[in-house]
């Protein structure tokens, strides 16, 4: 499944990243492949919202598109 998919309050782990460029992102932000994540809140239309290392990062949805997790 992809990020955009995954349920308010959930634990998912990054598994691949789609494109070099969505990578290069979520590096600056510090999340690459394999990386432990909670879905903290999904704006309707809006972005992701998600918690990582006691910092929250939104996402916008064509990025969480990108993003396979499990």
């Amino acid at each position: 499944m992809t990020l955009d998919q995954a349920k308010r309050g959930s634990v998912v782990r990054i598994v691949t990243i789609g494109s070099p460029e969505a990578k290069s992102q979520l590096v600056r932000m510090g999340i690459s492949e394999g990386s432990k994540v909670v879905c903290q809140e999904k704006l309707p239309f809006g972005p992701v919202v998600l918690r990582c290392n006691r910092q929250e990062i939104a996402i916008g949805r064509k990025l969480a598109c990108k993003i396979e997790v499990r």
